[in-house]
């Protein structure tokens, strides 16, 4: 069967624009008497459409805009379509809606297959919307039999649940159980590091283990704190690779899944260039669907700002970002000196408005309030400052303000409310600062782009006289050791400290993490790049009293 893979990245909300882009594929795989075009989940609402889906209005937008896909196959009989959509169960009992693939060919609706194993851990929420299909049924179709998956239906390997397994059958198997001769799986499956790697190893499992090919097809783009990698495959029914679609872009390509596959090894995608483009897809998409199209940065002449910042300009390009230097009293030389540099190297705009003035005046207009000796409270005033006048230019020149803390400092509270964390995106929220380290090292591959004083220089906030980070807190390769175990792994003080980690530090650390989950509550959205971020997928109390 010749198949017409299509890899996009779809706008969550927009379904009339989401609908004719996927025809304008479709028209153009017709007119090459392709056998069937493959969308991938949710691809006509964009996913994920949350409480889009609790809308009656939205409903029957999506409603007629299946209708219209499918009267448009009647002028191309020869191909048909899988997209993935929201369809209503036609029941009173339960949310009232499935998440399901779509088959249209010939002017009509052929076939629905639902979403079996719906999940609700992690970012996904997906028992709020829907209700899991009560059966699997395979679908013959041009001399093959589809078995058509949505997703986590491919996901019930024993393996990814060590702890507890979620599910208690396994559609894939079911579908070749009924004889399915092709698998079709598609997906919306968010990035993190290292997970195209789980996915190559899922799906060609599943085509060794009944023998059929199977066709994967994900999203690509970024929605909200959540980057769609992309990635689509086709292995043989012996598990080797067919064709695999680019990597954080959309592409369109057409296979026949009757070929053989090559034996070559899979490559995966390594670590840090994948995070690299990860985050670049996910401040170009977040930008752009939410109308920005400038970004303003604040520059220190440090590591975060100046990784963040070249991150930008290469997601919009130099000409539509400005960096904003803001000396105090207790800034280095080098904080401008290699804020500028920076700014020369990457060919973006360039302005310095000093703090020092307006600090002292805040301090004399709060002398009775903030009596000696001056401490944290001191310190902060300068962040807000900074966090002010960067605000200021957003509203005035409509750039968004992009804030530049790492995962890192998040956790333990190392940032200042309504200061360093203001802004409307995150870029680094779930980055640790030895992964910042090693963005910025990438940065600089062919040519120093950062200045190599913003990487090598003791790292330090500089809100007093020779302050720096280490001043308050664990060495960083420690410190993101015991984020890492207590956030990702989940694992409590005793079993950290029972890794060979300092006891009393692991329990600073772990208190410093629960203490300030206020701020992060208040944070701006930050792009999701490993296993847990803070946000979204990780929900805990704010006002709660708990040892771990």
């Amino acid at each position: 069967m010749n198949i017409t893979m299509a890899q996009l990245d779809p706008m969550v909300g927009d379904i009339s624009g989401n609908l004719q882009r996927m025809l304008d594929v479709y028209t153009r795989a017709a007119a090459e008497s392709v056998d069937l075009v493959v969308f991938t989940e949710l691809s006509l609402t964009g996913y994920p459409p949350r409480d889009l889906l609790e809308r009656r209005w939205f409903m029957r937008q999506v409603d007629e805009a299946i209708a219209a896909f499918a009267r448009a196959t009647a002028d191309h009989p020869d191909t048909g379509a899988i997209f993935g959509a929201p369809t209503a169960t036609g029941e009173r009992v339960g949310r009232g809606l499935h998440n399901s693939a779509v088959l249209v060919d010939s002017g009509r609706v052929v076939a629905i297959a639902h979403k079996s194993l719906l999940p609700t851990y992690d970012v996904f929420d997906e028992d709020r919307y829907f209700d899991a299909a009560d059966a699997v049924r395979v679908v013959p179709y041009k001399g093959e039999v589809l078995g058509i998956s949505v997703c986590e239906d491919a996901w019930n390997v024993p393996e990814l649940w060590p702890r507890q397994r979620l599910y208690d059958h396994d559609p894939i198997a079911e579908l070749a159980a009924q004889g399915a001769t092709l698998m079709v799986n598609i997906s919306a499956s968010p990035f993190h590091a290292s997970k195209d790697q789980v996915r190559y190893d899922i799906i060609r499992g599943h085509a060794l283990d009944h023998g059929v090919p199977f066709v994967y097809a994900n999203q690509v783009g970024g929605n909200d704190e959540l980057i769609f990698d992309g990635g689509s495959f086709v292995v043989d029914g012996s598990g080797r690779m067919i064709h695999a679609l680019a990597y954080f872009a959309e592409d369109i390509v057409t296979i026949d899944t009757a070929a053989p596959g090559s034996g070559d090894a899979y490559i995966p995608l390594e670590e840090v260039p994948s995070v690299h483009d990860a985050l670049i897809l996910g401040i170009r998409d977040y930008m752009g669907k939410c109308g920005f199209s400038s970004a303003v940065i604040g520059l220190s002449g440090g590591i975060d700002s100046a990784v963040t910042c070249a991150l930008a300009a290469e997601a919009l390009g130099p000409e539509n970002v400005m960096g904003v230097a803001m000396p105090s009293a207790y800034s280095s030389e080098g904080s401008i000196t290699d804020a500028r540099a920076l700014a020369d190297d990457l060919g973006i705009r360039f302005e310095v408005a000093p703090i020092r003035e307006t600090y002292d005046h805040y301090l004399d207009a709060m002398a009775d309030l903030l009596p000696p000796p001056p401490g944290v409270a001191e310190e902060n005033i300068q962040a807000r400052i900074r966090g002010t006048i960067l605000m200021a230019i957003s509203n005035k020149h409509g750039h968004l303000l992009l804030s530049t803390g790492n995962k890192s400092e998040l956790a333990v509270g190392y940032c200042t409310l309504y200061g360093d964390m203001s802004g409307g995106l995150s870029v680094l929220a779930d980055v640790p600062k030895m992964m910042v380290y090693a963005l910025a090292h990438h940065i600089n591959r062919d040519a120093e782009v950062i200045p190599l004083a913003s990487i090598t220089k003791p790292p330090s906030a500089e809100l007093r006289p020779d302050q720096t980070d280490q001043d308050t807190l664990p060495p960083y390769e420690v410190l993101d050791e015991i984020i890492e175990a207590y956030v990702e792994e989940g694992l409590s003080s005793d079993d950290i400290a029972a890794r060979g980690f300092d006891a009393d530090t692991v329990n600073w650390v772990v208190r410093a993490i629960n203490r300030n989950e206020y701020k992060r509550r208040q944070a701006a959205p930050g792009l999701k790049v490993t296993t847990k971020a803070f946000g979204l997928g990780r929900r805990m109390p704010i006002a709660a009293r708990y040892d771990a």
